[in-house]
């Protein structure tokens, strides 16, 4: 057996075990900058032996906020006919609580072409639920204490021959203004070749108005789910143009765009993965997929590619990820079932809550008594 090898620090020398125990907790956003402090600790991701101390550590913490045995989840059939929210709970989420929503979210029980989702996450307790296809409908709910909040619609009256033809939604909290905020991107078309330029707004809860964002960042983005993500006051989407990916992030406190380019092919689910960006990527019908986080917002180079699982059966595609590290999938040809995979076991389970439908909204939910406007 080899000697163990030492970092010298200030004229002291560590080991290695040491250190790494210690940079293997850390969040890789901080690891990327002790890179320029020394330079052995900038190839740390290609050591071995932390990367195991690395993944073993992510894995292990819960979800960034979620910590505890309240949390659970939030699952939504988006196209089921009932609409209805159920929270699941249980060790392997065997316990199901019907949720109707509250009436303030105009919907037609029963009509197919009235589809309604929960925007990016739960914020202390708090969901923003909006109509697919009446982009004026957003509504502030928390399930709690049943407290909701209309958000004005503030769209253009409509016009002859003019519809919307894509708009993208994202929900956060400013932490430096103490304020809850959407932003939507709203485009409307005439024709099949006349399209109007896009404007941007944001929604601030303190000031009850919007607000015009003068910005211009193309629209091209996946679709409702899979596709966004909130994590510490930024919004994320995934974006595809000309057969290239990337993520667009938007800070709420700024109010800055980015975009970080993907290095990835095939089809990808943007999640949040104990407290990092991360995404899921895979090519439909393989028995794999890989696991990659994000360091910094902007820089390309900073994903790290951190999990190569599988083979897994070939008829799943990950939705979502649950509050330790599970990673939720969609049968492919049982549309109508979820499966679970647990990152430190490996272990798949069925989870036993059927829907209509085939597209599933999952997200994580921590009761919170905070009201929307304190």
């Amino acid at each position: 057996m080899s000697p163990p090898t030492f970092e010298k620090v200030s004229g002291t020398y560590i080991p290695d075990d040491i250190v790494f125990s210690i940079l293997s907790k850390l969040p890789i956003k901080h690891l990327k900058r002790f890179a320029c402090v020394r330079k052995s600790w900038s190839h740390l991701f290609e050591n071995p032996i932390f990367m195991n101390m690395f993944r073993n550590n992510l894995v292990s913490k819960s979800q960034t906020g979620y910590d505890d045995d309240d949390a659970c989840l939030i699952c939504h059939w988006v196209l089921d006919p009932v609409k209805k929210l159920s929270f699941l709970t249980g060790e392997k989420f065997e316990k199901e609580i019907k949720l109707d929503l509250p009436p303030q979210v105009q919907i037609q029980q029963n009509d197919f072409l009235d589809y309604i989702s929960i925007l990016c996450s739960a914020i202390n307790g708090i969901l923003c639920i909006y109509n697919w296809f009446d982009p004026s409908q957003i509504v502030l709910w928390n399930p709690t204490t049943n407290e909701v909040h209309v958000v004005p619609s503030n769209l253009p009256e409509s016009l002859p021959n003019v519809f919307v033809d894509q708009f993208l939604y994202g929900f956060g909290y400013d932490h430096d203004s103490d304020d809850y905020k959407v932003i939507r991107v709203v485009r409307f078309r005439e024709d099949m070749f006349k399209t109007h330029d896009p404007f941007y707004e944001i929604y601030s809860l303190r000031s009850h108005s919007w607000r015009k964002l003068d910005v211009d960042i193309p629209i091209v983005f996946y679709g409702p789910l899979s596709s966004e993500v909130y994590l510490d006051g930024v919004c994320h989407w995934l974006r595809r143009i000309n057969d290239k990916t990337d993520v667009v992030s938007f800070n709420l406190s700024n109010e800055v765009f980015f975009t970080t380019p993907l290095d990835i092919h095939g089809d990808v689910c943007l999640v949040v993965l104990n407290g990092s960006v991360a995404i899921i990527s895979y090519y439909k019908g393989s028995r794999y997929f890989s696991i990659s986080i994000l360091g910094e917002i902007g820089v390309k180079e900073s994903w790290t590619r951190l999990f190569d699982v599988g083979p897994l059966s070939s008829n799943l595609y990950p939705i979502a990820v649950g509050k330790k590290g599970n990673i939720f999938f969609k049968k492919k040809y049982d549309k109508s079932k979820l499966v679970c995979f647990d990152l430190t076991t490996g272990v798949v389970d069925d989870i036993d809550v059927k829907g209509k439908g085939g597209i599933c909204d999952i997200k994580i939910y921590k009761k919170n008594l905070r009201r929307l406007k304190e």
